[in-house]
């Protein structure tokens, strides 16, 4: 028997489900974006602010990350990273875990991460250091 004829090929309407979680991740994704972009962070009253911030003093890992959002859409790379250079990272890592799933789920397999205890540790040693390291008066070239 021919191995082409063996071949199972699945119907379009498959793929079409497949993508349908991948595509609504990507709409939310940059319908937030898109939010971002058209109602200015930099602005007061927009957003509500950092409560450790406001309370505390201290930048956390994710202050200035809606200025980040705002730039990056707007095609300013340079300020988005002054603004919070883990967010940006975290644009490129998504848009990579994002595509990955895409082709992925058009071939019919899942996407599996497999994150073990050490990577998690490791990810959130980083955002501990990053964020030492913000608050730092030699770190000030971090703060949003």
């Amino acid at each position: 028997m021919d191995t082409e004829s063996q071949r199972v090929t699945s119907p379009p309407e498959s793929v079409v489900r497949r993508l349908a979680v991948p595509g609504g991740v990507l709409a939310a994704v940059a319908g937030a974006f898109a939010y971002v972009a058209a109602v200015d962070p930099n602005e007061p009253g927009h957003y509500p602010a950092c409560p450790l911030f406001q309370y505390a003093g201290v930048y956390c890992p994710g202050c200035g990350g809606l200025r980040s959002a705002h730039a990056f859409a707007h095609g300013d790379f340079a300020a988005a990273l002054q603004a919070n250079a883990v967010a940006v990272v975290a644009y490129f890592v998504f848009a990579v875990l994002w595509t990955l799933w895409v082709v992925r789920s058009v071939r019919g397999r899942p996407l599996t991460l497999d994150l073990r205890t050490v990577h998690l540790w490791g990810i959130g040693a980083f955002l501990f250091v990053f964020t030492v390291v913000r608050n730092l008066p030699f770190g000030g070239w971090l703060h949003p």
